[in-house]
């Protein structure tokens, strides 16, 4: 089976963990730091790492302070930890519908959104291309909200020549292993903001705060440290910093060979009926973490299992999030068309930096073949 995705571990890779495995730190240490200041590098913004992508975006939610009552702004077309980690907090999930062309957020339906309660846009750069970014920023300073950008799909990606990360108030990373790099598990916060970025830190270090100078409890001894809000164990250990070190590394190499796969399917598929390939803006250099196509919603299921029993690691990404049952239990109104409509033709193709061009052209006659029997 060719997988839908996967990690890519070269000897280098191998020697940085094992040199963290022989070294005096397993957890927390000085690799963290590292880490964190090479990702600064990448993605043009301070950094601070988390256990998982999910954590990054329970870490930004805590970061703006979101509470009860508040309303938080998201694209359906997109993993459930978008949302479910804003709903914990209590927040309200308020949907935008996405644009056809890229499937991530429509900033019109965005600023149709906004109520008095919205304490934040949440963007989603779908299968690696960044959203309307600047567009997004204006409106949320527009109305004096935060802007977040779920930036699971994209590290490495640019939007008018800026990296993912340095734009919006607070943009979250994920390091899974099907992800652009990876640290195993693994995910960071980005912040343009040092205020935002240190309330996400310390949500992450269970809200610990080891400064003197900042204590409410006095006259204790060089070990005190004391919490003054909640926050939980969301560290990523030194092991996995320096797997990520290595990766962060390999960046240009990942997003060329990323690229080569991109393009080469849109080759394959060049006149192609009963098909519709991902589109690229010109503004945006997507580092692609998904191949997306869309074929007929009639014959999905069918070309699904045709490509499935051919070997070909094929997956649909995603269900739209209003659809989950969780919704329907809070009430959910509303109906988000563009989303229904892009999810009932979507098959993710497998896209990877080690799938060969012999891989990449029996996916791709696959794909045809199983059109074919459709007509």
């Amino acid at each position: 089976m060719i997988p839908y995705g996967r990690h890519s571990i070269n000897n280098n890779d191998v020697k940085a963990v094992v040199k963290a495995l022989k070294g005096d730190w397993l957890t927390t240490g000085p690799l963290v730091e590292e880490f964190e200041l090479a990702l600064e590098r990448i993605v043009g913004a301070p950094c601070v790492s988390v256990s998982s992508g999910t954590a990054a975006l329970h870490c930004a939610y805590a970061a703006i302070g979101l509470q009860p009552g508040d309303e938080v702004i998201t694209p359906p077309i997109t993993f459930i930890a978008t949302q479910a980690t804003a709903a914990l907090f209590g927040a309200t999930i308020t949907f935008a519908d996405i644009q056809a062309d890229t499937a991530n957020i429509d900033p019109i339906a965005v600023e149709a959104a906004i109520t008095p309660r919205t304490k934040a846009i949440v963007a989603v750069d779908f299968a690696g291309h960044p959203a309307d970014l600047y567009q997004l920023k204006a409106i949320a300073e527009k109305y004096k909200i935060y802007f977040i950008e779920d930036a699971a799909h994209s590290i490495g990606s640019t939007y008018k020549e800026r990296s993912v990360g340095s734009i919006a108030d607070i943009t979250t990373f994920s390091f899974f292993p099907t992800k652009n790099m990876t640290t195993a598990e693994g995910g960071a916060v980005a912040s343009i903001h040092p205020d935002l970025l240190l309330k996400a830190k310390r949500f992450s270090r269970q809200g610990m705060i080891r400064n003197p100078e900042e204590f409410l409890i006095l006259d204790e001894g060089s070990w005190h440290q004391e919490v003054h809000e909640f926050g939980l164990n969301y560290r990523l250990p030194d092991i996995l910093c320096a797997l990520g070190i290595s990766q962060l590394r390999r960046i240009p190499e990942f997003k060329a060979k990323r690229d080569l796969v991109f393009h080469t399917y849109e080759e394959a598929f060049i006149g192609q009926e009963g098909l519709v390939t991902p589109n690229r803006r010109t503004d945006s250099h997507p580092m692609w973490h998904l191949y997306p196509i869309k074929v007929n919603p009639i014959f999905r299921k069918q070309i699904f299992e045709e490509l499935r029993q051919a070997k070909i690691g094929v997956q649909v990404n995603y269900l739209p999030a209003h659809l989950h049952p969780v919704f329907n239990k809070l009430g959910l109104k509303g109906k988000f068309p563009i989303s229904e409509q892009f999810y009932a033709g979507e098959i993710s193709l497998p896209m990877s930096t080690d799938l060969t061009h012999s891989q990449i052209d029996h996916i791709s006659t696959s794909v045809k073949m199983a059109i074919s029997k459709c007509e």
